[in-house]
């Protein structure tokens, strides 16, 4: 890595990590100074980081991890190129950070180590371009008219994607699919599967090459679940599955359905506990107008909002794909936003999936109805529980599972919640634009 470093004039190292929220973080070194950070780690003020420690105790450590080292050969202009690795957060005695988002994944992957299991995942990540970014919180203009799978000519942004995976390409993240999605402006970018660590150290640097290319065609690229009323959402349908050595655990060849008991198990996990991670896979107050959206004419809505499961049903919180290959045997969890912080969220999907296993959790019907189209009573009536319907309410249920509290660990459960709940309380006070459209003239 040195070498490299010496060899291809890199100047800046770019050392990254995420506060509890999931935002990035980052310190530039020189390469002279690598050495010994290697060695010692970066201090820094963890009292300044969301999530990370009080003010008596804000001496902490990044340390670089080698294995994620990825040159940008984009980003170096006239001045040679830059790299990047991301950090693990210690304590100034060495102990990891019990803080650090990276940390709390790695616990939970620990724990599906200890039972045989390699955890794997594989994103659809949503987002749209958008021509500006008022100031005022007025409605953005999109890049485009475009709909879902259009291949049209832009007159802004015209060969994004095609440079935005050639970008992501170049640093070694695989992308195995991208189009535009339905709304205007809106785009998908699929990335390969991995293992879930690196997938979510992948989602990390994915927001930010796409936000660079953005800024590079004089546009903007925002993950906000949901920027407009009268458009669908962008979410980030995440793809789950074990593995035992190079066996797929969620396979089962003499089922009816090809999945094992052990996916049966997980799934059941999933919908048993999905109404308890909500807060951490849609953690924003905007999220909520994604699952529970406007109703569109002319569109059907997909929103996941609903606990259940099915082969075919885009509706159902959780779809088990058809799949030609054994190994390709997994399940699709549709409720994740592309703005949530994915070490957080995969480590809750893994400890609900896990306790399901663990307990023998039973696997409910699958469910092949639209699920938006049935009546509240028509859903009470068969069973379906609804996600929370607003972050108060994510939050509320969040205060009271012990999964969340054992897989997120004491300080980020309880910073977690503290911190949205205030975002939730600046929400309420809040006077809308609706509100003064509203009741301005008629009251």
């Amino acid at each position: 890595m040195l070498r490299t470093l010496e060899e291809r004039d890199i100047r800046f190292v770019r050392l990254w990590f995420t506060d509890v929220l999931g935002t990035l973080k980052s310190v530039s070194v020189a390469p002279a100074e690598l050495e010994s950070a290697f060695e010692e780690g970066i201090g820094f003020d963890g009292s300044a980081i969301e999530g990370f420690a009080r003010v008596y105790e804000s001496d902490m450590i990044a340390m670089p991890d080698p294995t994620t080292f990825q040159v940008f050969p984009f980003e170096g202009g006239g001045s040679g190129e830059s790299a990047r690795m991301f950090c693990d957060i210690l304590m100034p005695d060495g102990t990891p950070s019990w803080a650090d988002p990276r940390h709390v994944l790695r616990r939970a992957l620990s724990k599906a180590a200890d039972k045989g299991f390699t955890f794997y995942t594989h994103p659809e990540v949503e987002f749209f371009l958008l021509a500006d970014a008022p100031a005022d919180g007025g409605v953005p203009t999109p890049v485009d008219a475009g709909g879902y799978f259009d291949h049209t000519t832009h007159a802004i942004a015209r060969d994004f994607r095609r440079q935005a995976v050639l970008a992501l390409e170049r640093i070694g993240i695989s992308v195995e699919f991208s189009h535009h999605e339905v709304a205007p402006g809106q785009q998908e970018i699929d990335l390969r599967y991995a293992d879930a660590l690196t997938t979510a150290d992948n989602i990390m640097t994915f927001r930010h090459v796409m936000r660079e290319v953005a800024l590079s065609h004089g546009v903007r690229a925002t993950f906000m679940p949901k920027p407009f009323t009268d458009q669908p959402g962008s979410g980030m349908h995440t793809h789950l599955s074990l593995f035992e050595g190079e066996r797929n655990a969620f396979h089962d060849p003499a089922d009816p359905h090809k999945l094992s008991k052990t996916a049966k198990a997980f799934i059941a996990g999933v919908l048993t506990h999905a109404r308890e991670f909500t807060a951490v896979t849609n953690q924003w107050v905007n999220s909520y107008k994604r699952l529970f959206p406007q109703t569109l004419p002319d569109q059907i809505t997909e929103a996941p909002a609903y606990v259940c499961w099915g082969h075919l049903n885009r509706s159902a919180l959780v779809r088990v794909p058809a799949y030609g290959k054994p190994n390709s045997a997994r399940v699709e969890v549709r409720s994740l936003d592309s703005a949530c912080n994915p070490y957080l969220a995969f480590a809750v999907l893994l400890g609900a999936g896990l306790k399901g296993i663990e307990e023998g959790y039973e696997l409910p019907p699958g469910a092949e109805d639209d699920v938006w189209a049935l009546s509240s009573a028509e859903r009470r009536a068969m069973g379906y529980a609804s996600l929370p319907e607003n972050l108060s309410e994510a939050i509320d249920v969040m205060a009271g599972s012990e999964l969340v509290a054992d897989v997120l660990g004491e300080h980020v459960f309880d910073f977690f919640l503290r911190n949205k709940r205030a975002e939730w309380e600046e929400y309420r006070r809040e006077v809308t634009p609706f509100e003064r459209r509203k009741y301005l003239g008629a009251l």
